[in-house]
């Protein structure tokens, strides 16, 4: 019997030899690294602001570290320049610091510093992190207003306040009635309709929207322009979003998400039966909200409901068809603005006595009454830290003649909210800002950082010509001026600020509205 052959392994070859070493050197290295962690300096990883041009939408600069920082030298050695007051949160190796305002417009270019910052494992107590500087910048001041002399008459004209530059964005086949920004500004929603149609007295509006030529995306390396993903963003790109074939488009709203539209419509052949509200989403087609037919309306902060006068109180209705309610308030009759984060309105009751009420409501069941008065409340404007509320209100002129006194008030509600409730307003936190000229059609606006406020004073016009702009009642508009009010309001209950004057603007223009 043969003797069996046991098998012999096969020697490892030099390339095999090489690759094990390597492979095993690697591990030693790695697992180095980990008992021993990441010996290199500290240094911010990324800024979320880093050569961004920003706006009032923007409140947070966000740090990413490398490694887990001492939070207190990170916070002293912090710089701004120019400075924005602001507090600090941390979220393990993520700092953010929040503005306790927004970044003032005005194309200022900010530059952030963090020098002389320790990692929390330093065993020295010199500094032990990588110097940082990055820069933002904040957006320009610009508004959108509609025009009433020469080629700007009745067309959208976008003004450049920073760079004193003017642009008519509207073709002129177009008389414009009304409008709203986007949320980004890169847009503007209106209602237009033919001027051959609109001369010859015909009333057909159509909504469409056009571009501005702006687009926050970028900036370039030097925080200077701004730039886009199109290498030439272009303004006056033209595009229709509703008809107006079979239903006559009356008032509109957009959204804050930019993404919803809500229109009042009537049908053209039956208006007393088929009028009511509908609802275009994003690229959609317009489709009608199946509730009962109301009057003025809102869509509310969460882009998903609206708030409507409708009987003889206020609806809160969502967005869908054939839903209930979310809510009635019988005692107010019209509600002119909602605080962007939808913890508050304000809201206007007609009282028995033929005087108006400006109230402030909360979603906490506050109901505070701020102003009483027996003209008008035109107009409310929540600032962009909802602790003021701007009005535009009106009281009546004593005499044989119906005339109303329009003037500016700013409330602190923060004021207003703490005095204590009577059956009548107390007028606590009430600044006049502005007495105007003896007239209603005005339109106000406050700037996204709250530090200015746009008006207009219209005078009459001395011929009912066909071809003239026309205000707000229907009337052609003569000469108008745009004004500036600078905002110093104190925040704070109790501080006695000086109340800077209006200052012209060179734009005959009516309806201005800021850009974000």
């Amino acid at each position: 019997m043969s003797q069996s052959s046991r098998p012999t392994s096969p020697s490892l070859q030099p390339l095999d030899r090489w690759t094990a070493a390597l492979a095993l050197g690697l591990g030693l290295a790695i697992g180095a690294v980990l008992w021993g962690g990441d010996r290199g300096a500290a240094r911010v990883r990324e800024f979320n602001w880093q050569g961004k041009q920003v706006g009032a939408g923007d409140r947070a600069l966000i740090f990413t570290f490398s490694r887990p920082m001492d939070r207190r030298s990170v916070e002293e050695n912090f710089k701004i320049d120019p400075p924005l007051a602001g507090k600090f949160s941390w979220a393990g190796r993520r700092m953010a610091y929040t503005l306790a305002e927004p970044v003032p417009y005005g194309g200022t270019v900010f530059q952030v510093t963090i020098n002389g910052a320790k990692d929390r494992f330093a065993q020295t107590d010199a500094p032990t992190s990588q110097p940082f500087a990055g820069q933002f910048q904040s957006r320009d001041r610009a508004l959108v207003y509609l025009g009433v002399t020469g080629e700007e008459a009745s067309r959208l004209v976008l003004y450049n306040l920073t760079r004193q530059e003017r642009q008519v964005l509207t073709p002129p086949e177009l008389v414009v009635l009304d409008f709203k920004p986007y949320p980004e500004g890169d847009r503007l929603l209106f209602s237009a309709t033919d001027r051959r149609q609109f001369e010859a007295g015909q009333f057909d509006p159509k909504l469409y929207t056009i571009t501005t030529g702006i687009n926050y995306a970028a900036v370039d390396p030097l925080g200077q322009n701004p730039v886009s993903t199109d290498p030439n963003p272009q303004a006056g790109l033209l595009r229709q979003i509703l008809n107006s074939d079979n239903y006559q488009n009356l008032k509109f709203d957009l959204a804050p998400n930019g993404e919803t539209i809500v229109v009042q419509r009537a049908n053209k052949a039956n208006p007393g039966v088929d009028f009511g509200l509908w609802v275009i989403q994003g690229d959609e087609e317009a489709q009608p909200l199946d509730t009962a037919p109301g009057g003025e309306f809102l869509i509310a902060p969460d882009s998903q409901s609206v708030v409507m006068a409708q009987g003889q109180g206020l609806a809160v209705l969502p967005l869908e068809s054939g839903a209930e309610p979310l809510d009635f308030l019988p005692q107010f009759g019209q509600v002119l603005d909602l605080a962007a984060d939808g913890t508050r309105a304000a809201m206007v009751r007609f009282n028995n006595d033929y005087t108006k009420s400006l109230f402030l409501v909360t979603n906490q069941g506050t109901q505070r009454e701020l102003w009483r008065t027996d003209g008008s409340i035109v107009s409310t404007i929540f600032d962009p830290t909802q602790s003021i509320l701007y009005s535009l209100v009106t009281r009546l002129v004593p005499g044989d003649t119906y005339q109303e006194a329009p003037f500016i008030i700013a409330i602190n509600l923060q004021e207003a909210l703490a005095a204590p409730e009577t059956e009548a307003p107390s007028n606590a936190g009430v600044k006049a800002l502005a007495r105007l000229a003896t007239q209603r059609d005005i339109t106000m606006s406050v700037s996204p950082d709250g530090l200015a406020l746009l008006f207009d004073q219209i005078g009459p016009s001395d011929q009912d010509n066909a071809l003239e702009p026309r205000g707000s009642d229907g009337k052609p508009v003569g000469d108008s001026q745009l004004w500036l009010l600078p905002l110093v309001v104190a925040a704070e209950p109790g501080i006695e600020v000086e109340l800077p004057q209006p200052e012209p603007l060179p734009i005959p223009g009516i309806r201005p509205q800021w850009l974000p």
